[in-house]
């Protein structure tokens, strides 16, 4: 019954409150510059803050770091290692690696699009315009063509379209992104083969020495560690990631 009534008294201020008299009593506007009211001003910083802080996540979308950061977790799980190196490390090396990657990228946005808007030379529409050619040019050359169809034919304005800098956004980033995984997992299979080989040569000799009891992931782990040492495996690795962006 209690809760009868306190339902009750919910519903009865909920309908007090959106009558017409009750809105036009609680309105409260403060006028300011060039017209605007304060919500419209607040709606705007809300707004302006909302996309500065999905802008950076968009932003490496349209980048390799997809590709590199993916690379590095297959890696790290192929090793056996959970939290070593900690994620931070592995992120930061992956964005560090990105900079260095897709810095040409970034000089002809900064050159054809970002400086002649700061210096007000360009409208910010021509100006945005400018800035993604180069992002455009990068995600049509690296993208793969069945991939890009395949999300196109899903819409049918974009039916038909080729891969090329001037296909939509729309159909570009997505089949970009899912051409950077694709080819990610591809990579980590032939970097994950070495350390599954070592995995079963220890867990096969385990078993004819009858330790059985004895977890094989634990013996092999220094193995792994060696091998990945004796081979100078970050250096190949990233060196490797970084030349398939520079054939």
């Amino acid at each position: 019954m209690k809760h009868l009534n306190l339902w009750g008294t919910f519903l009865a201020v909920v309908i007090v409150l959106t009558l017409p008299g009750a809105a036009v009593a609680q309105e409260l506007s403060l006028s300011l510059a060039d017209g605007q009211s304060i919500s419209a001003r607040s709606i705007q910083l809300i707004l302006l803050i909302t996309v500065l802080s999905v802008a950076p996540g968009a932003l490496i979308m349209i980048t390799c770091f997809p590709f590199l950061v993916t690379v590095l977790s297959i890696l790290r799980q192929g090793i056996g290692l959970q939290q070593s190196p900690p994620n931070m490390m592995m992120v930061s090396l992956a964005l560090f690696l990105t900079y260095f990657v897709m810095e040409p990228v970034f000089m002809d946005a900064w050159t054809n699009g970002i400086s002649p808007l700061l210096q007000e030379q360009l409208e910010p529409g021509p100006a945005i315009t400018r800035s993604l050619e180069p992002f455009r040019v990068f995600m049509a050359n690296r993208l793969d063509p069945d991939t890009f169809y395949a999300i196109a034919d899903l819409r049918e304005e974009t039916s038909g379209i080729d891969p090329t800098p001037e296909a939509p956004l729309s159909a570009l980033i997505p089949s970009f992104m899912l051409s950077e995984l694709s080819r990610a997992f591809q990579i980590g299979f032939l970097v994950f083969l070495p350390f599954l080989i070592i995995d079963m040569v220890v867990a096969a000799v385990l078993m004819s020495m009858g330790m059985m009891m004895v977890p094989p992931a634990v013996v092999a782990m220094p193995f792994k560690l060696a091998f990945f040492v004796v081979a100078d495996g970050w250096s190949l690795i990233a060196s490797a990631l970084v030349r398939s962006y520079h054939p």
